[in-house]
């Protein structure tokens, strides 16, 4: 359900890129000190966007180096630190864990199991420094997968139950910006669900798997949804404006204004493809 929020790499500035690069190298280097190497398999490109926000929201310090890893050991790359970017770390693990053990618990498939116990081992932890936002995410996993099973017509309510989560998650502490993050995760949560939903209804229509837009009893129409994208990413952006950013406001704005929609439609494409192939 992850993977939409990215930016358009080809519209940032080379500067703007090391910047990206940076943030999200350092929530992989986070989750390898705090939850170890393997937990770094489920990073997603959407953390940096979480991480940004508050960065440019709190202006925190930061700390910066360079370094290998696994993944890129011929090279070293520029790695950024800071409360916020340990924040997206712990969000990325713990909606990680709790999505393998819900796979876990549908499908009973040993990898969503063992995925379970990769990302669960610190999950006490996470719950004690973040209670309210891990009960965001149980809650949202619980609720969406008794709509998804009784097979809910009404698009609307698992895309608010998503919205919901990303509520919680992009508020950090209950202060005086809460209200309009709440807004900002609200409608970008219900972006994703939707835009996911619009991008696997030909799959899930082919293995009689839960789609809101397909149980709605609607045919393929790719106005309609778009229109309830467009209608969401409005919602997100209307309180996003609202907020007192200034650095890494380029990158932010080329996430919600461009980066999300060449995503959409990137992988609209290649699920297209998909089953023309299939």
């Amino acid at each position: 359900m992850f993977g939409l929020v990215n930016a358009s790499l080809e519209e940032l500035s080379a500067q703007q890129r090391s910047r990206y690069q940076a943030v999200y190298c350092g929530i992989c280097r986070a989750i390898r000190e705090t939850d170890g190497q393997l937990c770094r398999l489920g990073l997603s490109y959407d953390m940096a966007f979480l991480a940004l926000l508050h960065m440019s929201l709190y202006e925190p310090e930061e700390q910066n180096g360079e370094g290998r890893c696994i993944a890129h050991p011929a090279k070293r790359r520029p790695w950024t630190d800071n409360e916020y970017i340990r924040y997206a770390a712990r969000m990325n693990v713990a909606l990680a864990a709790y999505k393998a053990r819900d796979d876990w618990d549908d499908d009973g498939k040993r990898s969503a199991r063992l995925m379970a116990k990769l990302f669960g081992k610190n999950e006490r932890e996470i719950e004690a420094a973040y209670p309210r936002q891990c009960r965001a995410i149980s809650e949202c996993i619980r609720q969406l997968g008794a709509l998804e099973r009784g097979g809910c017509a009404n698009p609307d309510e698992p895309a608010n139950c998503f919205g919901a989560l990303m509520a919680e998650l992009l508020v950090y502490r209950e202060d005086r910006w809460a209200e309009d993050l709440r807004q900002v995760g609200f409608y970008l949560g219900r972006f994703i669900y939707l835009a996911d939903a619009a991008i696997d209804y030909r799959r899930d229509v082919k293995h009689g798997k839960y789609n809101p837009f397909a149980a709605a009893g609607g045919t393929e129409d790719h106005e309609k949804w778009e229109q309830y994208l467009v209608l969401a990413m409005a919602g997100c952006t209307d309180a996003y404006e609202r907020l007192p950013l200034v650095e890494d406001k380029g990158i932010l704005d080329n996430i919600l204004y461009s980066g999300v929609w060449l995503s959409y439609r990137r992988m609209q494409r290649e699920s297209g493809k998909e089953n023309q192939d299939g």
